[in-house]
């Protein structure tokens, strides 16, 4: 009889243990754009009961549901996190212009400044979504300033002061070199659409000085971003059949055409040559960061913007130049925090140095209260959210029962969890309550106080 006895409590803690496993839940599933909040082991077991916590993974915020899931009989609890990507939304009106956008405004995507006509773009010509949002410097469009650069005629004379720009309504005379005679007219004006009217003159060489068939020196092709081969450039005169030669500008480079030119009886012909502005192609990349540019071709710039919670360390503009992307690129650097000033709070977690953006530390009183924040975290500008919290033994008064003294040594101030007992109530009087009452930690007694109420006499 008793090894049935046994046999059976053994079997019934084999049962009791074989339900307990069978309520652990093995590690929770993996949802699509969510992260759990604490970092487990695969091959950890979780208990019935036991919660956790979903976040939305990098680049998602919660729209709806809870992140918190529960292990109920050996099963997980349905996710209803639901996390959406984050969108910069509107980059908002442009002034004299409008954005065209390259996709959704969702993060890592652009947008496009273009300005009305009449109109130039001054800054960077896109923006760029972060998780901070919409980020570079915000583009403006500004009225064009109609202005003629100085007309270049060959084989004439400058005279007066010499000015780059002319605004509209400006006349310029053309007088020519010695031997040459004007063909056209003598005065220019600058007009609204930023030429000169009426067309620019030439300055020909006189009948007598120039050999029959010749040519003068040829007039600058506009727009071509070519001029003539420096050996050229002091001639002023040339034979029928002679020859010259063109190269591009610097910053530019050939794509096609002929580089020469022939003098055919008095008349130069067409020059073909085309020349564009060099590529300076990819700037480097920036861990942390990205170049915002103006394009990277010759005269573009490219401009370091580091993301939130990194400091630019170094020059952060490079420009395309003949030769490609002058200077290094720039670096960006974590932001860090000082060590926080010392509190007589503890830690509740440790966090390796250095301190960096978002690193957050918490506290905790083993003994007293906690007074600020419960937990501060490095900002983006490389201090801490807020001063550390501290501990503060905060004490309760001596009671105030009238009519009423207790055994207990007396005190103005009990410390938290001291406690009095044996009160006892002057003569004529009841005594009605807690026959003990304790020190909170907040400096207020956890019980009510007891009274001492006025016995009732008799008729």
């Amino acid at each position: 009889m008793r090894t049935a006895t046994g046999t059976i409590v053994i079997l019934w803690f084999a049962f009791l243990a074989a339900a307990q496993v069978a309520q652990e839940c093995p590690a929770p599933p993996e949802y699509p754009h969510t992260r759990l909040r604490k970092k487990i082991s695969p091959r950890q077991k979780f208990s019935s009961g036991q919660k956790l916590h979903y976040g939305c993974a990098e680049d998602f915020t919660p729209s709806r549901g809870s992140g918190s899931v529960e292990c109920r009989d050996g099963k997980w609890s349905r996710l209803t996190l639901q996390c959406e990507k984050i969108s910069c939304g509107n980059a908002g009106e442009l002034p004299n212009g409008h954005f065209v956008y390259e996709g959704q405004t969702y993060i890592g995507e652009k947008v496009y400044a273009k300005c009305n006509e009449g109109y130039m773009l001054k800054g960077m010509s896109y923006m760029i979504c972060k998780r901070s949002g919409w980020t570079g410097e915000f583009p403006l469009c500004e009225e064009k300033e109609i202005t003629c650069s100085t007309p270049v005629v060959n084989n004439s004379v400058k005279s007066g002061r010499e000015v780059s720009v002319h605004h509209v309504g400006d006349t310029m005379d053309i007088t020519c070199s010695s031997g040459y005679h004007l063909d056209g007219a003598q005065q220019l004006t600058c007009g609204s659409d930023g030429q000169w009217q009426p067309k620019l003159p030439q300055c020909l060489l006189s009948p007598d000085k120039r050999p029959a068939g010749g040519c003068d020196a040829p007039f600058i092709v506009s727009s071509s971003n070519a001029n003539l081969a420096d050996k050229y450039i002091t001639m002023t005169s040339f034979s029928s059949g002679d020859k010259i030669s063109y190269k591009c500008d610097v910053g530019y480079t050939p794509v096609g055409g002929s580089r020469i030119r022939i003098c055919d009886n008095g008349k130069w012909t067409p020059l073909k040559l085309k020349c564009e502005r060099k590529l300076c192609g990819h700037p480097g990349e920036i861990s942390n960061g990205q170049f915002v540019y103006t394009g990277v071709e010759f005269g573009d710039t490219a401009t370091a913007v580091c993301d939130e919670g990194f400091i630019l360390v170094g020059k952060a503009t490079r420009h395309c130049v003949s030769n490609g992307w002058d200077g290094r690129p720039a670096v960006c650097e974590a932001v860090e925090c000082e060590e926080p000033t010392e509190t007589t709070a503890q830690r509740r977690n440790f966090q390796e140095l250095p301190y960096r953006f978002r690193n957050v530390i918490q506290y905790e009183c083993k003994v007293g209260s906690l007074v600020g924040s419960r937990e501060i975290w490095c900002t983006s500008s490389g201090t801490w959210s807020s001063p550390p919290p501290q501990c503060k033994v905060i004490g309760c008064r001596s009671p105030n029962i009238p009519n009423a003294f207790w055994i207990n040594f007396h005190k103005k101030t009990y410390r938290p969890m001291e406690t009095i007992s044996s009160f006892q109530c002057k003569s004529g009087y009841i005594f009605t309550g807690q026959t003990q009452i304790t020190c909170g930690s907040d400096g207020q007694w956890l019980q009510s106080l007891p009274k001492c109420l006025p016995r009732m006499r008799r008729g």
